[in-house]
């Protein structure tokens, strides 16, 4: 449902010269969500944050939040505030300082911001450390205060860039849980840029999809996991084969296929234990890779090795048609 407080992007397009980054991207981001923009290396997921952040120019189109052109706004007029990849913590200044610094710049006076910053300190579970240095914090730390300073000016879209990209996996499990839990809470919208499959399934409620400077496909993490449009999609979701069968092409996700004895002829090329399950990886006569995804009770049941033949067999009812 649309609302005031939309963000929304009108035949936004940037250019580098001859080069095209983003091309005529016409998206609303519903106004309290949480979106991922995802997709390879290059496609213009983070020329388009910025451009919403106002780091970055606009060749043509319109950026609207609740209606008005902030299009040509300096950042800090957008009702828009940004935390990016490195951080970009003051070296010099204590935790609660680097919180409250974008409300010095405003001329706030020093016990107003300093009641500010603490309250986002409280929010992200850093109050206890609030007169440190970054330099005597831990990377995730770091992130959390980097975090707070964003939230500290109140804005009504939070942007992040790569936030975890620098965290170890255990610790961006946990950190990305955090996220979720302040955008619920906060009730702004979040719009996250990430490379990673798996980050943005566990944390959009809308994926967007870019590749080749456009929006390839755009819904709920669910539905474009499950139902990818394109090839290009499915492949890059993770989890899904791409087969063609009786003149179309299709996406089949690799957990829908078994083994069976009168199912299609393959032979297994290699075999990955991934925890409750195992990744097989087998070859048809059409030397057409095909990925099954076995519960690992089942494999073990009646173990394959790379060379076996095997049958595949998938339900007609998980296929799903791509378009052409």
């Amino acid at each position: 449902m649309r609302t005031g407080q939309d963000l929304e992007l009108s035949h936004v397009t940037k250019r580098y010269g001859q080069t095209v980054a983003v091309r005529d991207i016409n998206h609303v981001f519903t106004n309290g969500t949480y979106v991922c923009l995802l997709g390879p290396s290059g496609c213009g997921k983070s020329t388009t944050l910025r451009m919403i952040a106002g780091h970055e120019t606009i060749s043509d189109g319109s950026i609207l939040l609740d209606g008005t052109d902030v299009s040509h706004l300096p950042p800090a007029k957008r009702g828009t505030a940004m935390m990016f990849q490195s951080y970009a913590l003051f070296p010099h200044l204590s935790v609660r300082d680097n919180v409250a610094f974008s409300l010095r710049m405003q001329g706030q006076d020093k016990a107003l911001r300093h009641k500010a910053a603490n309250e986002m300190l409280e929010l992200v579970d850093m109050i206890h450390l609030a007169d440190r240095l970054p330099a005597q914090l831990s990377g995730g730390q770091q992130q959390r205060v980097a975090l707070a300073r964003a939230l500290v000016t109140k804005p009504r879209v939070l942007l992040l860039d790569e936030p975890l990209s620098a965290l170890d996996p255990f610790l961006r499990i946990r950190v990305r849980g955090e996220l979720k839990r302040l955008q619920r809470e906060l009730g702004i919208s979040f719009i996250h840029v990430t490379h990673g499959q798996d980050e943005a399934l566990a944390l959009a409620d809308e994926c967007v999809v870019m590749n080749n400077a456009v929006i390839e496909q755009s819904g709920p993490a669910r539905e474009v996991f499950s139902r990818p449009r394109t090839e290009f999609v499915a492949r890059f979701m993770g989890g899904h084969n791409v087969i063609d069968l009786n003149g179309g092409r299709y996406a089949l996700r690799a957990d829908g296929v078994h083994f069976a004895t009168a199912g299609l002829p393959a032979t297994v090329r290699t075999i990955e234990y991934q925890g409750n399950h195992v990744a097989v990886t087998s070859t048809t006569g059409d030397d057409t890779e095909v990925l099954a995804l076995i519960p690992e009770e089942t494999f073990f049941a009646n173990p394959k090795n790379p060379g076996d033949a095997v049958g595949l067999a998938w339900d007609e009812g998980r296929l799903h048609r791509l378009q052409a």
